[in-house]
């Protein structure tokens, strides 16, 4: 998490890169996608959550992070100071139709990957669907279709 700070993050690069295995992406968390600005305020921070998040990934990158865990509410934001480069994974995608649950934050697969999201997490509205095959398919289908 990257509000583990600098030292923390900067440790697990000097891990990976002194790793004579795999170096997989090092990817930080931003703020939770279930937390909206009444969780920020309640732990010390402002409740502008844009603000955060991007502090975090400035942190992050400067810290040697390949990039964030944010929602895809942020990703915009982090491509306009970041670029291309760093990777954004996004949960809280939630398709046409799907309940939001515990998530503050949500976006559609179709959303999400135009606001700049690398990756996509989607997890409930497939493994709580009767046939998570048949959930998977129509993702698939929104995000070369476009949805309805």
């Amino acid at each position: 998490h990257a509000l583990g700070g600098q030292e923390m993050m900067q440790a697990a690069r000097s891990a990976v890169e002194n790793s004579k295995t795999h170096q997989p992406l090092l990817i930080a968390v931003s703020i939770l996608t279930s937390s909206g600005p009444a969780q920020l305020r309640q732990i010390g921070l402002s409740d502008d959550v844009q603000e955060n998040v991007q502090r975090l990934t400035r942190l992050a990158l400067d810290s040697g992070m390949d990039g964030m865990v944010c929602s895809a509410h942020e990703a915009q934001g982090i491509r306009e100071l970041f670029g291309q480069k760093p990777v954004l994974v996004t949960p809280g995608i939630r398709p046409d139709g799907a309940g939001i649950d515990d998530q503050q934050r949500v976006m559609t697969p179709t959303q999400a990957m135009a606001a700049g999201s690398s990756y996509l997490v989607i997890g409930r509205p497939v493994t709580k669907h009767p046939n998570p095959q048949i959930a998977l398919q129509q993702i698939n289908q929104s995000l070369f279709l476009g949805e309805a």
